[in-house]
């Protein structure tokens, strides 16, 4: 019998293209190696030929895809001696960093907006025991804070201005290319801070170049000199496309949010942090920006639960609200391979799925008779 080896988190599985040496202390928590699932049901519903991956980054340890980024934040951390990690969140970052934090057994400190963080990621970071600094005012407010306060006081930021933040993000790209066999055509993803839509579109990067190839190399993330000297995986990168809550729309608006609102909260931020970069992939890749109105992303997050079983919170369900609405124009055209990433678990926020759901609450007795008169009658209608 061949005993298949053990996955034992990204940083391992992808050590030759990662910041990291032979030395390195890994602080992982199995992160990664999340489905590529492709949808069955919605796309018939659209009437068109086309093809749609959900990536299901909610499967990784805490919950959101943040814990790509924090197993590389808080190891090169510990590597640099650090004995605590700052970062302001609206609940995922929080989560992640708390964890790693707790598995690296150095001490996390998170900011967080007053009142806009949902139960579930902020119970996950006050149960891993981080010390929770809830601010007036909003994200942006708290990501300027964190900031400042790391330059006064010896603690690392963790949030997705620290550079190996996107390193770890970026092997969601790998994982992707590595599953289908090729780049997809389209991949769309929630943006807010706009970390992640520039870390895919490294990864998607340094899969289609090598060390000396100067033609699909002349991306500004590498100049055609990846760091890492690899023959080329594939030779096509993605269009990328960022979907953005109405109410938190910069990148739609060309300039900063002050106030951003949306039911959304991962996506709450008016101030991207990676505005710059994240212009940068639009404009490389040969995608865009939209926007979906809060009534777009909840019936997104309803449709895939119902259709196909997927549970995401609110926020990611905007990749395939956005993706349906241009699958529909033509925008993405018939024939497409469009890849969705589902950025975090609808567990995040239960209470935002439980204020939309359609499913009944029937109460009977304990008897036979009337558990099958229930199932009857709700299969006759």
């Amino acid at each position: 019998m061949t005993l298949q080896t053990h996955y034992s988190g990204l940083i391992e599985h992808y050590r030759e293209r990662l910041p990291v040496s032979a030395d390195t202390q890994i602080i992982s928590l199995g992160e990664g190696n999340t489905p590529l699932l492709k949808l069955h049901n919605i796309p018939a519903l659209l009437d068109r030929k086309i093809d749609i991956y959900a990536k299901y980054e909610g499967l990784n340890p805490t919950g959101s895809f943040k814990d790509r980024g924090m197993t590389m934040a808080v190891t090169k951390a510990v590597e640099d001696g650090a004995k605590a990690i700052v970062c302001a969140s609206t609940g995922n970052t929080s989560a992640a960093a708390a964890a790693y934090a707790a598995r690296a057994a150095i001490k996390a400190f998170v900011v967080i907006p007053d009142g806009k963080i949902a139960q579930g990621k902020l119970a996950q970071a006050m149960l891993e025991g981080a010390i929770i600094l809830q601010v007036s005012g909003n994200f942006d407010a708290g990501m300027q804070l964190v900031k400042e306060v790391a330059e006064a006081t010896p603690v690392t930021i963790v949030n997705s201005i620290n550079p190996y933040r996107l390193q770890g993000q970026k092997t969601a790209a790998f994982e992707i290319i590595e599953t289908l066999g090729r780049a997809p055509d389209f991949h769309c993803l929630p943006v807010g801070n706009a970390g992640n839509i520039t870390a895919h579109w490294i990864g998607y990067s340094e899969y289609a170049c090598s060390k000396n190839d100067n033609v699909t190399a002349a991306c500004a993330y590498c100049n055609g000199h990846c760091p890492y000297a690899h023959e080329p995986i594939v030779s096509t990168r993605p269009k990328m496309v960022g979907y953005q809550a109405q109410g938190a729309a910069p990148f739609l608006r060309g300039v900063m949010v002050d106030n951003p609102e949306t039911v959304a909260t991962a996506i709450r931020i008016g101030h991207p942090q990676s505005w710059d970069s994240a212009w940068q992939v639009n404009e490389e890749s040969g995608g865009w920006f939209d926007e979906c109105s809060d009534e777009e992303i909840l019936a997104a997050q309803k449709l895939l639960a119902e259709k196909e079983g997927l549970f995401c919170e609110p926020a990611s369900a905007i990749s395939l609200a956005g993706a349906m609405r241009d699958v529909k124009t033509g925008k993405i055209p018939e024939g497409s391979c469009i890849v969705c990433t589902l950025t975090g678990h609808g567990l995040k926020d239960p209470d935002t799925a439980i204020r939309q759901s359609a499913g009944e609450l029937i109460t009977i007795e304990a008897k036979l008779d009337q558990v099958q008169s229930a199932i009857m009658k709700n299969l006759a209608g």
